[in-house]
């Protein structure tokens, strides 16, 4: 049965659409899952993250034990500072896409999606090294849009600038209309957005504040039918769509992050065999039709197939047309190679895409200048 996250009382009484996200309740849909998009492409949108799995992990050695079990070489991240990779089981098969927040050499917090988290690093942790798991205990919001930092500071009892707060980092010392937050500067969105975690006897004041700023920058309360938008667009992965325990990372887009230099760390040998080993790889897909039913369409390339759609939505960054997240053999990818997908008996045509369709260099979320994406855009290099 689905667990409620301390934020339920609010939601349930914006909406009456739920649905099963890691294990707990939260909403599909609150308003209208278009206008929610605009409110975070545009303005600002609120999300309860509370359901993913949250660790803190302290003790001597403790940031030298992570880097041991994660595929990203976390040995020398400074106080915070944020790495986001791979945790793998020890054939190099995905467990978890995941953050790494450094406290300090002895204190980390780690962030995740997956009850293996806490039992993996409980059951491996050296002498002297406790590992807790706070999921429910620090419940978690993200604030995600272009006015989200305007809303903050407005409530925030220290400067929360691009300067004092840039994108991967955390701060420790701030509070939100008088609250103490652990506020991180990142997000799932593409846009410039920020994650608070809170102690949960104070979560609902939080959200009561962030409303009530909230409110006059447009800001929305949004679902996770929203959130599959943001995320397709911007090209994010998440477990039991684009990996599950048979998917290596280098096929569900974290190649880039397994460090195989680094020294040993578990799965480092499987993950060294299937660097080669497996053939698709993770880009994004634009179809002539087919909407949220093309999620697992067979992909034919030049008559050969070639892999297939992990989710489909009509984005509407590109103006209501069908785009999704594809493995496709690697030989195959090349922004503007055509495609067919067989959806519900049907050939619909299409094209493999730059990836992601939506700010590729994160610009937005950056904070690195002029924003390189334009709402309503087309397929197109934003660089």
């Amino acid at each position: 049965m689905s667990k409620k996250t301390v934020f339920h009382p609010r939601l349930a009484a914006l909406t009456d659409q739920w649905m099963d996200l890691f294990g707990y309740l939260a909403p599909s849909v609150v308003t209208d899952t278009a206008l929610e998009w605009r409110a975070c492409r545009e303005a600002a949108a609120l999300m309860d993250f509370s359901m993913l799995r949250k660790l803190e992990i302290e003790g001597p050695g403790a940031l030298a034990f992570v880097n041991g079990l994660v595929t990203r070489d976390v040995a020398a991240l400074a106080p915070g500072r944020i790495a986001y990779g791979a945790l793998c089981d020890d054939d190099g098969k995905m467990i978890d896409d995941c953050t790494v927040l450094a406290r300090g050499a002895d204190r980390i917090r780690f962030c995740g999606a997956n009850d293996r988290d806490f039992e993996l690093f409980r059951d491996r942790a050296p002498a002297g090294v406790v590992v807790r798991e706070v999921t429910d205990a620090l419940p978690h919001l993200c604030l995600q849009g272009p006015a989200s930092r305007t809303i903050l500071q407005e409530l925030a009892s220290t400067d929360i600038s691009n300067v004092r707060l840039p994108y991967y980092t955390f701060r420790e010392d701030v509070e939100i209309a008088g609250i103490p937050v652990f506020l991180t500067r990142l997000g799932y969105t593409a846009e410039l957005g920020y994650e608070l975690w809170v102690e949960e006897p104070r979560a609902l004041e939080l959200w009561d504040a962030l409303q009530a700023a909230g409110a006059p920058h447009g800001m929305a309360v949004i679902g996770m039918d929203a959130l599959d938008l943001f995320r397709i667009e911007g090209g994010f992965i998440i477990g039991g769509v684009e990996y599950d325990p048979t998917v290596s990372p280098w096929e569900c887009g974290l190649g880039w992050s397994v460090n195989l230099a680094k020294g040993p760390f578990q799965g480092r040998e499987g993950c060294l065999r299937d660097r080669d080993a497996t053939t698709l790889r993770l880009t994004s897909v634009v179809l002539d039709a087919g909407g949220a039913s093309a999620s697992g369409a067979p992909l034919l390339i030049a008559a050969t197939e070639g892999g297939f759609v992990t989710q489909a939505v009509s984005s509407p960054y590109l103006g209501g047309r069908t785009l999704g997240l594809a493995k496709v053999r690697g030989d195959l990818i090349a922004p503007g190679t055509p495609v067919v997908a067989r959806v519900g008996g049907e050939d619909v045509a299409g094209a493999l895409a730059e990836h992601p369709v939506y700010e590729r260099e994160r610009r937005r979320a950056k904070e690195l200048g002029p924003a390189a994406a334009t709402l309503g855009g087309e397929v197109a290099d934003p660089a």
